[in-house]
């Protein structure tokens, strides 16, 4: 990678950042996304250092107090959650020496799927879901974390309806998180996938990530939110047309 496109990886690290800040997702998704439409680096790659940085950030997080995490609705969650992790990194596997273009298309369609969510208005449930709705969304965060190190938007639109504390389910998402990158990063090490190249791209991002959260969370207002919201939205939308179409094209040429 030329020392312009390190730089242009460092800028859509930092947009993905402060994305991830303000409206508390989406982090993978804008990162892969970005880098995808630039090219910069492969699926694999930059989903390897999504996990690397979701990691270190939600240690960062949870060091600083003992997470509040209601157990008895997660544990079904992380059950399902782990499995998909496995199904993901299996199809990413397959998917990705066998036919990339339908990866980069899966990809575009999940930010697509991701960008609807961030500006979809749930309406709050009166009671808690079952523990089948936390193991069906748990599963299908899971498959997205092994594919993509995106595990956000399933648990997210889930739980965010939940009658529950906010920080409950702040601590819930981030525990979950942090769990399936964990166990991705070890199935993909467990198979050769981890570059070394991943690990020293992990390094060079992580002073930007640390950088524009700190700025991001103290100078952020609530109008400046709904603002990134709506940027967040639109960007979204772009970079995943920006994968879906050239796509869709070389499907259908070929």
């Amino acid at each position: 990678m030329s020392i312009s496109h390190h730089l242009l990886f460092l800028a859509c690290v930092a947009l993905a950042t402060y994305a991830q800040t303000m409206t508390g997702f989406a982090f993978g998704l804008v990162l892969l996304g970005l880098s995808g439409v630039f090219q910069l680096a492969s699926v694999a790659e930059v989903a390897n250092i999504v996990s690397v940085l979701s990691l270190v950030n939600a240690a960062v997080t949870l060091a600083r107090a003992k997470p509040q995490v209601n157990w008895s609705l997660m544990r079904p969650a992380m059950f399902a959650s782990l499995i998909g992790v496995a199904i993901g990194v299996a199809a990413l596997t397959w998917i990705s020496g066998s036919m990339s273009v339908l990866l980069q298309l899966l990809l575009g369609v999940t930010i697509l799927a991701c960008a609807v969510l961030l500006v979809a208005r749930a309406k709050p449930l009166e009671q808690l879901s079952s523990k089948a709705s936390f193991l069906f969304f748990g599963g299908i965060s899971g498959v997205l974390g092994g594919l993509f190190s995106s595990a956000g938007p399933p648990m997210v639109y889930h739980l965010y309806r939940q009658p529950l504390p906010l920080a409950s389910i702040r601590n819930s998402l981030l525990v979950l998180f942090s769990l399936n990158a964990v166990v991705r990063l070890v199935l993909v090490t467990g198979q050769g996938e981890f570059m070394a190249s991943s690990f020293w791209m992990s390094v060079q991002a992580l002073p930007v990530v640390i950088g524009v959260t700190w700025v991001a969370r103290r100078y952020s207002t609530a109008g400046s939110m709904k603002t990134v919201k709506c940027m967040v939205f639109v960007l979204l939308l772009a970079a995943g047309m920006g994968l879906i179409v050239p796509a869709a094209r070389i499907l259908a040429a070929g």
